[in-house]
């Protein structure tokens, strides 16, 4: 059974840029160094490191062709117009030999170690385009580094003659493509390898790769929440909404939600980094707000929180760095105890200051970044209630400053976390066809002969046909990081710019917002009407590109 909205959907055909119809060549442009430790980096990736970017343009000679079969893996969490980066990559690969053939790897990285796939014939394929989710073959979160998974993957391509494989990730699943395409060429495997820029929160992006796929919808759909929220929270006229959203390294999606809705207080991560803040501090902004609505007879507000702001608060950030190092040195002693046993580990072996601010947080924070771990070894922050926090003390200042005379307001509080709601959403028309360009562009990197790249498309505010598609070599977004204790090669993460044209918009709007009530309602996404309404990027990209 399928909704009337899923029918009429399938029907939408992609817009694909003129820079990737026809006859196409590559041109290649200047080498790429990594964005830091270059020495470091070149030692690692001796022979994908330094390759030159690429674009494609029209060509007065015959269109490209090339025999092979090709695999492909969805990694890491969902993100909307998966579905369409699979359907591209299909298409591109039948215009280059109708014979050619698409291997799916099952739930992820996993698939290709294990040996699960299926093929994706037209029939499967068509089931999925322009369709949310990541469902046609599923993700994971295994990781590729290790030689052994390497040559296991190696097996099941040579028995399916896969000579390219397209790994659809964000940072840490493209690094992982990229140390695949350094082992398979150093070996002399013969397949090919290329990434595709994946991620709602928005931090995998760098002047080639403008914006990962997936931003633009999910943003569109927390948008239209908060809108909702906040016409109820103007209607009723006695709650402060606080609103939690994705984005566990970067504040993208909240930077966005907030351009788009206009809620009285936004909280950015990396400012409160940047100006040293402690947690009481963050509070203190939030109370004054109130109070100052309060003075006004407004009792009510929303406020937008980043999903990963208590790993911005610099002396938090201290904190889980010590842990991270002292569980990682650790791991075989932390395995074998129970969970009061490895607390009281933890705090005999903080240092002082650690240990006094480890001390100061509610239990269930202070369990939360002690034994809450992702397989990468990060703190889970999503399961850090830090909406729930933020009001309850906010909720004790205020109580403090009536005591003093200093509030005479009233304090209510409603909070909400939007996150796996935006993951799987259908593709809003933006993510439809950039998606499309994207899987049909890796298609063209395949067929020039490119390994370890990144499939790029550019110019993104112009109108789809206007596009420009190319490629980036993984290297170029390489630096070293620590990692459960050591340096590893990692795709650097784009975080929000304090001197960046999204956050300077917000910034010369929020001391308004916080007092007025200024909410703006964007409703539901489009995917039928005029151009202005349904096909129009996110209101970051815009301001970058001004």
């Amino acid at each position: 059974m399928k909704s009337a909205l899923q029918i009429a959907r399938a029907a939408y055909q992609p817009k694909l840029p003129k820079a990737l119809r026809g006859a196409l060549k590559a041109v290649e442009g200047a080498p790429t160094q990594s964005v830091a430790n270059q020495d470091e980096v070149r030692k690692l990736f001796p022979n994908t490191y330094g390759m030159p970017y690429l674009h494609f343009e029209p060509s007065t000679g015959g269109t490209f062709k090339k025999k092979l079969n090709a695999g492909v893996i969805l990694s890491g969490g969902q993100a909307p117009g998966g579905h369409n980066v699979i359907a591209g990559l299909f298409d591109g690969l039948k215009s280059l030999d109708p014979d050619n053939r698409l291997y799916g790897f099952i739930l992820g990285p996993g698939g290709l170690v294990d040996h699960k796939y299926m093929e994706l014939t037209s029939d499967i394929i068509d089931e999925y385009r322009n369709t949310g989710g990541f469902d046609i073959i599923g993700s994971g979160r295994t990781k590729l580094e290790k030689k052994e998974q390497f040559d296991k993957g190696l097996e099941i391509l040579r028995q399916l003659d896969i000579k390219a494989l397209v790994i659809i990730g964000g940072d840490d699943s493209n690094t992982n493509a990229c140390v695949l395409a350094e082992y398979y060429k150093a070996i002399g495997a013969g397949v090919q390898v290329i990434g595709c820029p994946k991620t709602i929160d928005g931090d995998l992006k760098n002047s080639e790769i403008e914006t990962s796929f997936g931003f633009d919808t999910a943003t569109k759909v927390y948008s239209e929440v908060i809108g909702n929220i906040e016409r109820d929270c103007n209607s009723a006229k006695k709650y402060w909404h606080f609103i939690k959203l994705m984005g566990r390294s970067a504040s993208h999606v909240t930077l966005e939600c907030a351009l788009q809705t206009q809620p009285n207080i936004t909280l950015i991560g990396e400012e409160v980094e940047a100006k040293n803040q402690t947690l009481d501090d963050v509070v203190t902004y939030i109370a004054k707000a109130v109070v100052a609505r309060s003075e006004r007879g407004l009792d009510f507000g929303t406020v937008l929180v980043p999903e990963g702001l208590i790993e911005f608060i610099p002396a938090i950030k201290r904190l889980i760095a010590e842990l991270n190092d002292l569980i990682a040195a650790n791991q075989e002693e932390f395995d074998k105890i129970d969970a009061d046993r490895k607390i009281s580990f933890i705090k005999s072996h903080l240092s002082s200051d650690n240990a006094a601010i480890f001390n100061s947080l509610p239990a269930g924070v202070s369990r939360q970044l002690a034994l809450d771990r992702d397989p990468h070894g990060n703190v889970q922050v999503s399961l850090i209630e830090t909406e729930q926090l933020l009001a309850d003390m906010t909720a004790a200042k205020l109580d403090e400053w009536k005591k003093e005379g200093k509030f005479k307001g009233k304090f209510a509080t409603q909070h909400h976390f939007f996150g796996y709601e935006g993951r799987c959403a259908a593709p809003s028309n933006f993510d439809a066809d950039y998606c499309y360009s994207l899987g049909y562009n890796a298609s063209m990197l395949i067929a020039a002969g490119k390994t370890g790249y990144m499939s790029s498309i550019k110019n993104t505010v112009a109108p789809a046909d206007q596009w420009i598609a190319g490629g980036i070599p993984i290297t170029m977004m390489m630096n070293m990081e620590k990692r459960n204790g050591e340096m590893k090669p990692v795709i650097r993460k784009a975080l929000v710019e304090l001197d960046g044209a999204p956050f300077k918009e917000f910034a010369a709007h929020r001391d308004e917002w916080a007092i007025e009530t200024a909410f703006v309602y964007p409703g539901p996404i489009q995917y039928f009407g005029p151009s202005e309404v349904c096909d129009q990027p996110t209101k970051t990209l815009k301001l970058e590109h001004k």
